[in-house]
């Protein structure tokens, strides 16, 4: 988690997602400190960090975001296999607006785009675990409306 804090933009595929730190030190991450990012397409956007420990860092998404949410990035041991460090990366966000949201709910070309970009970002993570990743990696997207969950999709 340390060498992904030091420097996040190595972690993600540039071509997808380049971030670069607007505010801040030039390692690590401190809560308060921003990365604009270019996002492949018209949808660059700004996030800030709401926190960071050992474990974990999280990002809330800044006005002009193409979603308005936060991110968690995290690495925990797991109950049942202490010896098998899992990486995840959770997101809660809502499109921004409606031409936002058809690019990435009717046409999906958002959604590949994000995709991608945590897909690889896990990978070079378990590359640079110095371990292996023990499979494919999991993306799981619940679509939730104001009524509750209404969608659920997983697929590795």
């Amino acid at each position: 988690m340390g060498e992904i804090q030091a420097d996040v933009a190595a972690f993600a595929p540039e071509l997808l997602a380049d971030f670069n730190k607007k505010t801040g030190s030039a390692h690590g991450l401190r809560v308060g400190e921003e990365f604009h990012i270019t996002i492949l397409g018209p949808w660059n956007g700004s996030v800030r960090v709401t926190e960071a420990s050992a474990t974990h860092f999280e990002f809330i998404t800044l006005e002009g975001h193409p979603e308005a949410g936060r991110i968690r990035f995290e690495a925990h041991y797991l109950d049942e296999s202490p010896e098998v460090l899992r990486f995840e990366i959770r997101s809660r966000a809502r499109s921004r607006d409606g031409l936002v949201a058809f690019a990435y709910n009717t046409i999906g070309v958002g959604k590949r785009v994000q995709e991608a970009t945590w897909v690889e970002f896990c990978r070079r993570a378990a590359a640079a675990s110095g371990g292996q990743a023990l499979g494919n990696v999991v993306v799981e997207t619940i679509t939730q409306t104001e009524k509750g969950p209404n969608e659920h999709e997983r697929h590795a």
